[in-house]
């Protein structure tokens, strides 16, 4: 009897301990969320600001190693001679480039040997409303380029752009001719739009009814002022989550399943610090990006038209590699890939690695799964 005893007690104090661990993780996930964020650790210098943009620069690493979900990276203490600068999308926060610690480009990037610069674009508010591809692509970004050509010494450049920010890299490219872009990284930008499955044919759809409307009116979406068309951030949280609307509730429910995995609950916090507090959009953004990228498809041409400007991708020269998602909905691969047949790069490759359209840039797969070749790409070019 007293083995049955012994046993139930103790059974009844694992419970008890088990119990107060998920009781505890889940306070601390819903009240206490802050204190589990482990995003944006890494230090930096922020070398020019105008009160919304705002440039920074990633100083050397201090220790000898780095983590990186379960690869030990040695610190290289050699800088490579061209230097990254960062062109994040807009609508995002910078927690995305600096994830976590183990999950950190930023960090990686560093560690590899490379100079890291990001833009950090700010939150634009209905001030901004009148800021389209053109504010970006003729003064805002060339103004950081200059900056870090300044603070680095070097004029050659690479450029790595994720989503709409490999636009901005794409069209920067296109449009100034700049031959100091030595290199250019772009991850999940829409070149062939109507090839993007589902919101490729409502993109079709849509620009069918708009060109409908025009015959019959002489209205078009061209001409709304973009002041009616700011999109808000916490708008843009629900946007994104609804490209993969599975995918969002899935993590969600891991989150209830392993609620008792501290690790994993720390990890989705910091995740959720990115997702859930993403950024507003200037009407004028929303405005060129739906009517030039999606609705018209001017990219599936090879040019599309910035302000009184036409860029060229094929005036694009530089050292170039395009990446896609294998489970990119909001990217497919079909719509990525049409970027290879345009640009006139003697030096371009093209790759589809595991992941959705943030998955491709900070998920889990990334390090392993395009980082690493990442690197070593660059690290042949940028000497």
């Amino acid at each position: 009897m007293s083995d049955f005893i012994k046993a139930a007690t103790e059974k009844a104090a694992g419970l008890a301990r088990q119990t107060t661990l998920y009781a505890g993780n889940a306070f601390d996930r819903v009240f206490r969320a802050a204190s589990l964020i482990q995003g944006g650790l890494t230090a930096f210098e922020t070398l020019h600001s105008d009160g919304l943009v705002s440039l920074r620069y990633y100083p050397p690493l201090q220790e000898d190693f780095i983590e990186l979900d379960g690869i030990t990276i040695p610190v290289e203490r050699k800088s490579h001679q061209t230097p990254v600068v960062i062109v994040p999308p807009l609508a995002v926060n910078m927690l995305v480039y600096d994830l976590l610690p183990q999950r950190s480009l930023v960090r990686f990037l560093r560690a590899k040997g490379f100079e890291v610069y990001l833009i950090d674009w700010g939150m634009p508010t209905r001030d901004h409303s009148h800021y389209n591809f053109h504010t970006y692509l003729t003064e805002l970004l060339p103004a950081c380029l200059n900056k870090v050509r300044e603070h680095s010494g070097e004029q050659d450049l690479t450029l790595h752009g994720w989503s709409l920010g490999g636009m901005f890299t794409l069209f920067y490219s296109g449009l100034t001719k700049d031959q100091h872009v030595r290199n250019a990284i772009v991850l999940g930008a829409p070149i062939d739009s109507h090839a993007s499955g589902l919101l490729g044919l409502l993109s079709q759809r849509v620009g069918a009814a708009a060109d409908f409307v025009h015959k019959h009116t002489g209205k078009r979406v061209h001409d709304i002022k973009p002041n009616w068309l700011h999109s808000p951030g916490w708008l843009n949280t629900i946007g994104f989550k609804l490209t993969n609307p599975l995918g969002s509730v899935m993590g969600y429910w891991e989150l209830i399943i392993r609620l008792g995995d501290r690790e994993f609950v720390t990890n989705h916090a910091s995740t959720a610090a990115f997702l859930d507090h993403m950024v507003a959009y200037p009407g004028g953004i929303v405005q060129d990006t739906v009517v030039r990228i999606w609705m018209d498809n001017q990219l599936s041409e090879g040019s599309v038209q910035i302000g009184d400007d036409e860029v060229k991708l094929n005036n694009i020269s530089a050292n170039l590699l395009a990446i896609a998602g294998s489970e990119d909905t909001m990217v497919t691969p079909d719509a990525a890939k049409r970027l290879m047949d345009h640009v006139t790069s003697a030096d371009k490759t093209f790759r589809v690695t595991p992941g959705g359209h943030m998955g491709i840039l900070a998920g889990s797969k990334a390090p392993r799964e395009s980082w690493l070749e990442m690197a070593e790409w660059l690290a042949e070019r940028s000497d």
